[in-house]
């Protein structure tokens, strides 16, 4: 009976356990309703169009042009970003490329997803999608690991007869994240999140001298950027310490027997 019993509590303290982990790996949560999604994209950095994860942009163009949108990656998250270009009724065939860049202009490879496809010739529409690692709150300054801030989406045309620019083209672009959890935690965090200034203001002194400042950029994550030191791997370590701690009040419960033997004599005789 004490052994079914350590066990039942063992067992209810792993089912507790296990919720906030499902929670973590579920997809993240639809976008917000502040705001409607973009139309139109960027032509560099500096100016790329701020999405919010969830949100489906939108933008017409034409085959040649560098289009840029940025998004907020926050640390625990996959994000994967996919993009649907609508071609012209007839072109050539054409090759379209998806990148992808962090908040230090560093180029982040896919780890999986096809961001360069080559659509056959007279085709309607071409498919791209990227998946990137997994964002850390802290990384090695030699690393090229995913950190959280801002993320730039170039969506371009490459290897293109000069023929066939300047033909106009629609875009679809939508970025969404899987919540990794603790499974991705890391011993440290960053200051502030990697979001460089997009842009510059100016502003005009009281002596009538006017001065320029950056302008940092305004996205983020739903709720705020996260601290970087809570984790459920906080969670799943005190478990397994109340699960030892059972697991030795199980072994010596099962070990001591049930006392001295009837024809052992008590010491001193």
């Amino acid at each position: 009976m004490r052994i079914t019993r350590v066990l039942g509590t063992a067992l209810l303290l792993a089912g507790l356990a296990a919720a906030p982990a499902a929670a973590d790996s579920s997809p993240s949560a639809s976008p917000s309703d502040g705001g409607s999604a973009p139309t139109q994209a960027g032509t560099s950095f500096r100016t790329a169009t701020e999405l919010d994860q969830g949100q489906q942009a939108t933008a017409s163009g034409s085959t040649g042009d560098y289009l840029y949108w940025s998004f907020a990656a926050d640390a625990g998250q996959r994000p994967t970003v996919r993009a649907t270009v609508k071609l012209p009724d007839t072109h050539a065939g054409e090759t379209w490329q998806l990148d992808v860049w962090d908040g230090l202009r560093r180029r982040q490879a896919c780890q999986y997803g096809a961001a360069t496809r080559t659509a056959a010739q007279d085709a309607a529409s071409v498919d791209l999608a990227c998946t990137l690692r997994t964002v850390r709150a802290w990384s090695e300054t030699w690393a090229n690991d995913p950190l959280p801030g801002t993320y730039y989406v170039r969506l371009t045309v490459v290897d293109l007869p000069s023929s066939e620019l300047g033909k106009p083209v629609s875009t679809e672009v939508r970025v969404d994240s899987k919540d990794i959890g603790g499974a991705a935690a890391v011993d440290g965090s960053l200051a502030q999140p990697l979001t460089p200034g997009i842009a510059a203001k100016s502003a005009s002194d009281d002596d009538g001298s006017s001065s320029k400042s950056a302008v940092l950029s305004s996205i983020e994550p739903d709720g705020g950027w996260s601290s970087g030191w809570w984790s459920d791997r906080w969670v799943w370590t005190g478990v397994g310490g109340v699960l030892a701690a059972l697991a030795g009040i199980g072994g010596y419960a099962l070990t001591r027997g049930s006392g001295r033997p009837r024809h052992v004599p008590p010491p001193g005789m």
